[in-house]
């Protein structure tokens, strides 16, 4: 079949070139639709129970994770020329597109009660700036007088908060980006003005900062891949054809790569942005193998056309199937059912296969047209540096595959010890860096204000109105005196709250009497309520009930306390709790909001990588098992794969970082791709022991060195391709760099001595190993080539 391939291909090298460059103005024509995701990924499925109960709080409430928070902790604030200028700061805000309320102590809303209308009004307590600083400090204290707003505007450390309030299909679209840098850039230059600093935190500000920093880093790691892999090949190769034209073949993929995106209506995520320049690095080993092996058969006599011809048949059945266990590693990560991680790994597995195809088909026809490798192209293969390396390999399997295999079992005894100090914890902002500023001010929100990550509750009254049923509010007060007690938690806003704050109003104010009215004082307190029914204020209530008046909200926030404390707290103490307060009652409580929902997203995502890496190992082994038709071989060729992701699990445990899912997904990725190197290894040892008539020390060494130059070539260029991404701000990208380098190098390493020693030590038997492929009689065994038809080979 690659006989007929070989020749279909170079004797039809303008219509293919014409197929490549007509596909390619089509993806890029259809490219320039790709639209970048302005949401945060879904991780958790529709059907899981928590999910249900999140969906049905947005359903009744709206958005939980919309506020952008500015904090100040300065008495300078309080200076009358600041304070305006902190005034003119909130009006200016609220004038932005996108923003609908904001709330801080310059717009704090003052509830009275009307007794001439008997019922609740909301007037600002600044009606006008202030014009003396006696007269600010005066309005000042009557805001703290009201103790609505203690420790949900005022923290008891004396800092103070602007909570601003975003559209929320503002917050989920290309506007957001526009609209925070309006903002943030307003914040700034009050900062400068008043020489005040501004501690900033929510949600829209996190999301915000890490799209912007998605699309630069997406153009800057691209960028750099490409120059690093130029590099690496112009280092190996010492000339521009071998350089130039396998980075032609790059650049079509990504076009590629962003075309499959548009046409498949995928939007750029933080995942998907990382495709490119992953890409860059994966496609360039077909071409190293492609031309090495022309090189390798040109220096040896062998004629240009019949050269070209014979890696196409040679190496293009060994690409593919190296390609297919590269895409199985993140084509697996379909079987996770998250939908971003499925078009990561269906738009991987596409391109990787495209990039197969691409490279088999042009390098081999481009080369066709150029001259033939003269003296100065061919030095590559005797540069010496790798030569000695080789030359040490070899010694190494031949005399001391005891020191190999001891140096083994102690690098997998201290990894397994290593593994079992690896745990499974992650943040809500786990991305950005522990010295950015956006993770310095949440510490200072979760100092004083307890944090800003939304922690939602839902009582469920089981009937219309049924917050009105007796006992119901005593009970709400109950769950929010608990959730008061948890340091992790700030304090919580309801209902209550809002008829605390009227009970306070409807006794002037007298913050003794922020507390639930009496019943006596409840009939009032309705009352007025019932009369406020088209005022703002009612607008206040509507939001901690629903229009049936049967779920009341509580709504709180938190600190970003990682997914281990998150799940003990929750599970352990919050609803064992809430479950013994409503006990009897007829109320049901539900835990929910976006920090719940992460977190255990988060979890979800963890386990379903796992169960892809079992079913990207069950698959390779399956294509292993076809290939070699000997579960001895199958098992030789896993171990030097196996141990690579054993040592990266147990450098995670020693250096502290935990498993999570920016350092899960490295696993089955990196396993597909690390296995490349086994089969091209084998591949060479089963066609050399057939030819040197099962001589086990030729066989073992002649693979080593047909294949080892490439082998050292590629993981060069995958270490230092997936090394650049530790140059991130992100720790998913820097976690994705180091650890599938080092696995990578790793691989590498024991794939060219581990994996030699073993063929050499327990291959016996090795005349019952036969391919059961049809037609991969003539990948393995080079005397029984069938001669290609030159006439049909259009070459010069």
């Amino acid at each position: 079949m690659w006989k007929k391939i070989a020749e279909f291909i170079l004797g039809n090298r303008i219509p293919i070139l014409v197929c490549i460059a007509i596909s390619t103005i089509f993806m890029g024509y259809h490219a320039r639709d790709v639209k970048w995701s302005y949401q945060y990924i879904r991780i958790i499925p529709d059907d899981d129970p928590d999910m249900i109960n999140f969906n049905r709080f947005q359903e009744l409430f709206g958005e939980d994770a919309s506020s952008f928070v500015l904090g100040i902790k300065d008495e300078k604030l309080f200076e009358l020329d600041n304070f305006l200028k902190f005034m003119e700061l909130g009006d200016e805000i609220k004038e932005l597109d996108g923003i609908t309320s904001v709330l801080s102590l310059a717009d704090a809303p003052n509830l009275t009660a009307n007794r001439q209308s008997q019922k609740f009004e909301i007037k600002q307590f600044f009606t006008t700036p202030p014009k003396t600083q006696a007269e600010l400090d005066s309005i000042l204290s009557a805001v703290e007088n009201l103790k609505v707003y203690k420790n949900r505007l005022i923290s008891q450390g004396g800092a103070t908060a602007m909570v601003i309030k975003m559209d929320p299909e503002v917050l989920n679209s290309k506007n957001r980006t526009a609209v925070m840098k309006r903002l943030e850039a307003r914040a700034i230059q009050f900062e400068k003005e008043s020489g005040i600093h501004l501690y900033y935190a929510g949600m829209p500000y996190v999301r915000s900062i890490m799209a912007d920093k998605v699309k630069k880093e997406t153009m800057i790691f691209l960028g750099i891949s490409i120059a690093v892999v130029a590099i690496v090949l112009f280092l190996f190769f010492r000339s521009f054809s071998p350089v130039f034209y396998p980075l032609v073949v790059i650049g079509v993929v990504i076009v590629w790569i962003m075309g499959t995106l548009s046409l498949l209506n995928y939007q750029i995520t933080i995942l998907t942005g990382l495709l490119p320049p992953v890409l860059v690095v994966i496609g360039i080993p077909n071409c190293i193998y492609l031309l090495n092996k022309y090189h390798q058969e040109y220096a040896n006599g062998t004629p240009k056309k019949e050269a070209l011809a014979f890696i196409i048949k040679k190496i293009g059945v060994v690409t593919l199937i190296t390609n297919t266990t590269t895409a199985i590693g993140f084509m697996v990560l379909i079987s996770t059912g998250i939908t971003a991680m499925q078009e990561f790994g269906i738009v991987a597995g596409i391109n990787i296969f495209v990039t197969f195809i691409i490279s088999i088909t042009f390098i081999p026809i481009v080369f066709s047209y150029l001259p033939a490798p003269d003296v100065r192209h061919l030095k590559h293969l005797d540069f010496k540096p790798t030569n000695w390396v080789l030359h040490q390999l070899e010694m190494l399997v031949l005399h001391h595959r005891t020191w190999v295999y001891a140096f083994t079992a102690v690098m997998v005894g201290l990894s397994i010890y290593g593994s079992y100090k690896v745990t499974a914890n992650s943040f809500m902002v786990d991305d950005l860096p522990e010295d950015y500023h956006v993770k310095q001010d949440l510490r200072f929100f979760e100092e004083e204000f307890s944090g800003v990550m939304p922690f939602e509750l839902i009582i469920d009254t089981g009937r219309k109105k049924g917050y009105l049923k007796k006992g119901t509010l005593n009970k709400v007060e109950e769950v929010e005196n608990f959730i008061s007690s948890l340091n992790e938690v700030s304090q919580p806003i309801s209902i209550n709250t809002f008829l605390k704050a009227g009970n306070q109003a409807f006794h002037a104010s007298d913050s003794n009497y922020f507390k639930l009215p009496s019943r006596s004082e409840m009939s009032y307190i309705m009352k007025y309520l019932r009369n406020s029914a088209d005022d703002a204020s009612s607008s206040l209530s509507d939001a901690m009930i629903d229009s049936t008046g049967r779920y009341i909200r509580v709504s709180s926030s938190m600190a970003d306390i990682g997914s281990v404390k998150m799940d003990y707290l929750v599970d352990s103490v919050i609803r064992p709790k809430l479950a013994e307060i409503v006990e009897g009652s007829g109320l049901e409580t539900m835990v929910t909001g976006s920090t719940l929902i992460f977190i255990k997203g988060n979890d979800f995502l963890i386990k379903n990588l796992k169960q892809s890496m079992l079913i990207a190992f069950v698959l390779i082994a399956i294509i292993m098992g076809t290939l070699f038709g000997n579960l001895r071989i199958i098992i030789i060729s896993l171990i030097p794969n196996i141990i690579p992701l054993l040592f990266t699990l147990g450098l995670m445990g020693f250096l502290g970082i935990p498993l999570k899912p920016s350092t899960a997904i490295v696993f089955s990725i990196a396993f597909g791709i690390s296995v490349d190197d086994s089969i091209h290894f084998l591949a060479k040892y089963r066609q050399e022991i057939v030819l040197h008539n099962y001589n086990m020390k030729k066989a073992v060494i002649m693979a080593l060195r047909e294949t080892g130059s490439s082998m050292l070539y590629t993981s060069i260029v995958l270490f230092f391709g997936f090394a650049i991404f530790m140059g991130s701000t992100f720790g998913a990208t820097q976690a994705l760099g180091l650890l599938t380098s080092v696995t990578l190098i790793v691989a590498m390493t024991t794939n060219l001595t581990l994996l030699p020693c073993l063929l050499y030590t327990f291959d016996a038997n090795k005349q019952s190993m036969h391919p059961i492929i049809d037609g991969m009689d003539t990948f393995y065994f080079e005397d029984e080539d069938e001669e290609i038809d030159l006439g049909k080979i259009n070459v010069k």
